[in-house]
């Protein structure tokens, strides 16, 4: 199943009945546009959700909406953009009014709800929300970041945990009127986990569901791989990791199964990375793994390769693999002729001690286009940018949050195979958060991530979002007439 394909359908049903992009235009079919023949245009509608963000009475959460402005193409009329809770009977949060000025929201409660949001018009390509959370003290005490998921139908979650100490919970949201069925299959080091109750689960219509992965399975795995995979319906889906000795973060949703990945961001003080990977094919997975640093590609030693068994989960404990000096890892195949795809994760440690934050950071989609994230913070926001094949051009647009200001973006050069981490500069005349976009001007192919870090009390609270490529622009066949139906 291609997650991609399904949602970039969707996204084009949308957009033909919405545009009239596809026209009845009547008369000689020669003058119909070739089949081949496609417009780019603008998605006019965007669906994300965000999962209910903490239960802890400790926790103070901030929702940060943002559309970047058009850069080409973009859509005349009005629209909007909104968060509304899944009980539906609240007042929308973080109302949008335009592009280019991000909208916040937050929240203190325990029982705070997921939330279902719609973008409209000029307002839907790039539409982006984050969700951060801070809790001060208790035992789910750390900082939890999650960019609001686009509904799919299946999702794979490299590096989640049944394990004593880790208490993880899968969110389920349906934005749809209509109930979603999923399922929830577990893999561990020795292939599928029986679960009691991971087939068939309802998601009511406008409605979320966690759902406590240990009461699942009876096994206590310390690594596994989820797959989530939607009967029917559409749902958002994302992981909350508890650790009850070094914190806690949201897990969420790694790029489909591929024989390349790339896990851009590895902080420079890093004291642990672990790798969680599984190969989804019928055949055993022979990978290469490589760290981009900002000089070039390395095999980290001891650990240059990683042999993974067909349908199982294999891990590697990579240590402070970036010495001191950002980074970036790269998978790929050791076997040219017959690569074998897989999905994969890291788990990454900072601090020391009982003082010490964990975070994820799923292999991540390439940005095609552009790419943003929502709520950063002065000085403490690092992107991480990471190129493939060529040097790649790259800008980086700082836009301002409710308080006002003047947008600043500055142009940077990716060497090819290497990782390039900077701290993105606050717009001008401006306080409090902000929207970075990152945009692709020419080049190879490119990755990016962000790393949000809020230390607290000695330890070092930190979240890292990776940045895929928004889809603000899609593609839509242009189609012609063809009447002969009329007549059989």
């Amino acid at each position: 199943m291609n997650r991609s394909t399904l949602s970039l359908g969707g996204a084009v049903v949308v957009l033909a009945v919405l545009t009239g992009a596809a026209s009845l235009t009547g008369g000689d079919d020669s003058a119909a546009a070739p089949k081949a023949a496609a417009a780019t245009l603008p998605v006019q509608r965007s669906t994300v959700v965000c999962p209910a963000p903490s239960s802890s009475e400790f926790a103070n959460t901030v929702y940060t909406s943002f559309t970047p402005s058009a850069t080409g193409g973009g859509i005349g009329g009005t629209g909007g953009a909104q968060l509304v809770p899944t009980a539906g009977k609240a007042t929308p949060l973080a109302p949008l009014k335009q592009t280019g000025k991000a909208a916040t929201a937050t929240t203190d409660k325990s029982e705070a709800p997921a939330l279902i949001g719609t973008a409209d018009g000029p307002l839907a390509p790039g539409w982006t929300v984050q969700q951060t959370t801070v809790v001060d003290s208790g035992p789910g005490r750390g900082l939890l970041g999650t960019s609001c998921v686009t509904p799919d139908s299946e999702f794979w979650f490299p590096g989640a945990s049944t394990a004593n100490g880790r208490q993880d919970y899968l969110h389920l949201v349906d934005p749809d009127e209509a109930p979603a069925v999923v399922d929830i299959e577990l893999y561990g080091k020795d292939g599928l986990l029986k679960a009691s109750t991971g087939d068939g689960i309802t998601i009511p219509g406008k409605g979320a569901k966690p759902v406590l992965l240990s009461t699942l399975v009876a096994d206590k795995v310390a690594d596994l791989t989820v797959h989530v995979v939607v009967r029917s319906g559409r749902v958002g889906a994302a992981v909350q990791a508890t650790d009850s000795k070094i914190g806690t973060d949201w897990l969420q949703p790694a790029a489909e199964p591929a024989t390349s990945l790339v896990m851009p961001g590895i902080p420079a003080d890093a004291t642990s990375v672990h790798l969680v990977a599984y190969a989804t094919g019928s055949d055993d997975a022979d990978l290469t793994l490589k760290l981009a640093t900002s000089t070039g590609l390395i095999a980290p030693a001891g650990n240059e390769t990683l042999h993974v068994k067909a349908g199982m989960t294999a891990t590697a404990d990579l240590g402070d693999i970036t010495k001191g000096e950002p980074g970036s890892l790269v998978i790929g195949s050791s076997d040219v002729h017959s690569p074998v795809p897989v999905v994969a994760g890291l788990r990454v440690t900072r601090g020391k001690g009982t003082k010490q934050e964990l975070a994820f950071l799923p292999a991540t989609p390439a940005i095609d286009t552009r790419a943003t994230v929502a709520d950063n913070r002065d000085k403490a926001s690092t992107l991480a940018l990471m190129a493939v094949g060529k040097d790649t051009s790259v800008k980086v647009t700082s836009s301002p949050g409710p308080s006002g200001g003047t947008t600043v973006s500055k142009t940077v050069i990716v060497k090819a195979g290497s990782t390039l981490s900077l701290q993105p500069p606050p717009p001008s005349q401006s306080s409090g958060g902000f929207a970075v976009t990152v945009e692709k001007l020419s080049g190879g192919t490119l990755y990016a991530s962000r790393m949000l870090a809020l230390p607290l009390g000695g330890v070092p609270m930190f979240t890292i979002q990776p940045l895929p490529d928004d889809r603000g622009m899609v593609e839509v066949p242009q189609a012609g007439a063809d009447l002969t139906i009329l007549n059989k």
